[in-house]
């Protein structure tokens, strides 16, 4: 007890990292079927009344009525930049190159968010911090990419396209973590996540009207099985997955908390091989063990 209470930001993003490998993998399917746009916008209303519902009973209220104008404002922008933008492109990046690589290449955040937060926050990092991104990040690297022996390097074999969108999801991500610990500081982590989400909310509509996609939201609410995947994905992701991130960040530096949530791709492996049946390569396990032991040095 007293380890979690000490390391709470760790854990925090720990099961940060657990909440979003169920999401991204409900969240590719979802989005396969319907859009990316489509999915965002159902799985921010659905988010948006989980929290409602829980900050009622926790806080006795629904709406976050007793955040200042200063908690407001920097929280909006972070919901515009993290899930607006950073969402629009990983979800679209799901589709594209799936969910395994764009977490890999969302493993980019944890470095773009430490040099926002060293410019703007003037967070300092120590030696032990820095060798277990570094070791955490070689370990997902392992577990997803792959060498090409005829040209004797390590590459990509998925399309440009969809690893543009990854990398922009990243700096979606990145921005809006350094802009949420601005904003929400000793504020509550889900009343603060619920007004991120009403910005997610407001940009996707307007999102969609631009592109004329009401069509397919009204279709996908008419589909049982859509709106069925699509709220597990909401419980695990816009609810518990980006409150969980909050608390991490309240209680670590951004680019830690950041760093252990990317240990996703590694986390995707059990269900593949449980559920999809996949076979596991020895290439795969090494990149989980050494994932494992970056994590591990985080703690220190």
């Amino acid at each position: 007890m007293l380890m979690i209470t000490a390391h709470l930001g760790e854990f925090a993003a720990l099961l940060t990292a657990i909440f979003w490998t169920i999401a991204a993998v409900v969240f590719e399917s979802a989005g396969k079927k319907v859009g990316s746009s489509c999915v965002n916008f159902m799985k921010l209303i659905f988010g948006f009344l989980l929290i409602g519902v829980y900050t009622s009973i926790t806080r006795g209220m629904f709406l976050p009525l007793d955040a200042s104008s200063r908690t407001w404002t920097w929280l909006l922008l972070s919901g515009l930049v993290g899930f607006v933008l950073g969402d629009l492109f990983l979800f679209q990046a799901y589709i594209e190159i799936g969910s395994r690589v764009s977490m890999l290449v969302m493993s980019l955040a944890p470095p773009i968010a430490a040099v926002i937060s060293y410019i703007v926050l003037g967070e300092k990092l120590t030696k032990a911090n820095i060798i277990g991104m570094v070791i955490t990040i070689i370990g997902i690297a392992i577990v997803v990419l792959k060498k090409d022996d005829s040209e004797n390097k390590i590459q990509f074999s998925h399309p440009i396209r969809g690893l543009v969108f990854a990398l922009l999801g990243a700096i979606g991500q990145a921005g809006g973590l350094v802009l949420s610990k601005l904003g929400m500081q000793d504020y509550n982590a889900f009343a603060a996540t619920q007004i991120r989400t009403i910005a997610g909310i407001c940009g996707f509509a307007v999102l969609i009207f631009i592109m004329k996609g009401w069509d397919k939201v009204f279709s996908a609410l008419k589909n049982i099985s859509i709106l069925k995947t699509i709220s597990l994905g909401s419980i695990f992701g816009p609810f518990l997955g980006v409150s969980f991130t909050l608390i991490a960040i309240q209680y670590t530096s951004t680019a830690v908390a950041s760093t252990i949530t990317s240990i996703v791709p590694v986390l995707i492996i059990p269900p593949a091989i449980l559920i999809f049946k996949e076979k596991i390569t020895s290439r795969e396990i090494l990149g989980s063990i050494v994932t494992i032991i970056g994590v591990g040095v985080l703690f220190i």
